[in-house]
């Protein structure tokens, strides 16, 4: 596929700045031979980071949901030559994907949850209100179900249900009865309109009234938090002894999920509380160097505003 054109921008660093990139260095700590897993490759920056640091031997293998930054992420690691590697898929099965690309282990793995700036501002994703295109959400084209279909044919409460728990929109009923009302909805503009007039003028809203309903269909679509549960364990199955587990997440749901697993992995047993004595055996798979949350600087913040709301967590396999 070729790349010429399909992104017009593809040297500017706005839409390649990674999030939080020195702290994911400083947390995974690569060195020379390490093989190290970008989970959610993206356009490649940490990936590219991590391949500096390691040179001339370190290897990263990348994987990414979205096709059309797949190719992007390539043509630009491509002078890494052997050193990278990377394939279409989905982390939920990054177990499966690197067993048949020939690894067992890895030295690190970097998961960053959030998606790019160019699948907000190029058309074809339909995953913002500021461009009026079609109702997609989908990272992967190939996927069957898209924003699209949930919007114009779930029930009012299913809508309602799914916008209150992944968008956490408290008037979540009101926003349903509205797409509800004035199906069918055939673009991101007139969703985005009629979400607005559902919730009222803008007062004291800090964000577009309409981000917490396209938070939610996007993380429907594309089944987000099952898919992040599903690619933790796995992780869990790849990574070395002494390997960091290195996640950055975006929003609550995210963060949450993450910080239970962790939680739970560092805790080992699962016996009820109150049992005097621990009678599952199951031992503690990672420590937690870190227990606070790791946030960008005020000075990251300042040139990269995007990461502003990136929340860092880092765990140890044992």
């Amino acid at each position: 596929m070729a790349t010429e054109g399909l992104y017009p921008d593809m040297d500017s660093p706005a839409l390649h700045r990674p999030v939080l990139a020195a702290e994911v260095l400083r947390q995974l700590d690569p060195h020379r031979d390490g093989v190290y897993l970008d989970a959610t490759l993206g356009d490649g920056g940490h990936a590219a980071s991590i391949l500096e640091c390691t040179s001339p031997t370190g290897r990263v293998f990348g994987i990414d949901l979205d096709p059309r930054t797949l190719t992007y992420a390539r043509s630009r690691l491509m002078a890494y030559g052997r050193r990278f590697d990377c394939v279409h898929g989905n982390y939920a099965d990054m177990l499966s994907l690197l067993q048949a690309s020939g690894f067992s282990r890895v030295d690190g793995l970097i998961m960053d949850l959030g998606f790019s700036a160019r699948q907000v501002q190029q058309p074809g994703y339909g995953f913002s209100f500021r461009l009026d295109e079609p109702l997609d959400m989908r990272f992967d084209p190939a996927s069957s179900l898209t924003a699209g279909y949930v919007v114009n044919t779930f029930s009012e409460k299913d809508l309602a249900q799914l916008i209150f728990k992944y968008g956490q929109e408290p008037r979540s009923r009101a926003v349903a009865r509205a797409i509800v009302r004035s199906r069918p909805i055939d673009s991101t503009g007139r969703l985005a309109e009629l979400v607005a007039a559902a919730l009222g003028p803008n007062r004291g809203r800090r964000l577009h009234p309409a981000t917490r309903t396209f938070q939610a269909l996007r993380i429907t679509v594309n089944d987000e938090l099952g898919n992040l549960e599903s690619g933790l364990d796995s992780a869990l199955a790849l990574l070395s002894p002494g390997a960091a587990l290195v996640v950055i997440s975006y929003h609550s749901l995210e963060d949450r999920l993450v910080k239970n697993f962790i939680s739970r992995e560092r805790s080992g047993c699962t016996c009820p509380p109150g049992i005097p004595e621990c009678l599952c055996g199951r031992q503690p798979t990672l420590r937690q160097d870190n227990r606070r949350i790791i946030r960008p600087s005020d000075a990251e913040i300042a040139s990269n505003p995007r990461s502003r709301s990136a929340r860092m967590r880092v765990a140890r396999r044992l």
